[in-house]
């Protein structure tokens, strides 16, 4: 029996609505991350930096502008980012 069979129908309308609203989720997430940027110090912030590249490979960024921008470790360019994203929505 495998782990698919094992799935409650409710268990997979959660799955299939997680995947369908990824993208939203992805940028709620993001939006979350870049509050948190502004206000954090020392290796919280460089671990929030690593999650940040994370989200944004996941909204497919291409990957030189997530380089930049997690090099310049400026919040505010991830947040003019975001708007963006969120103006294609």
């Amino acid at each position: 029996m495998s782990v698919m069979q094992n799935r409650t129908s409710y268990q997979d309308r959660i799955i299939r609505s997680y995947y369908k609203n990824r993208d939203e989720i992805m940028l709620q997430r993001l939006g979350e991350l870049v509050t948190d940027l502004f206000l954090a110090e020392g290796k919280a912030r460089a671990r929030l930096w690593k999650r940040v590249a994370e989200v944004l490979e996941k909204l497919k960024v291409p990957n030189d502008q997530i380089r930049h921008l997690v090099q310049q470790e400026n919040p505010t360019l991830v947040a003019n980012l975001l708007k963006k994203l969120l103006e294609k929505q």
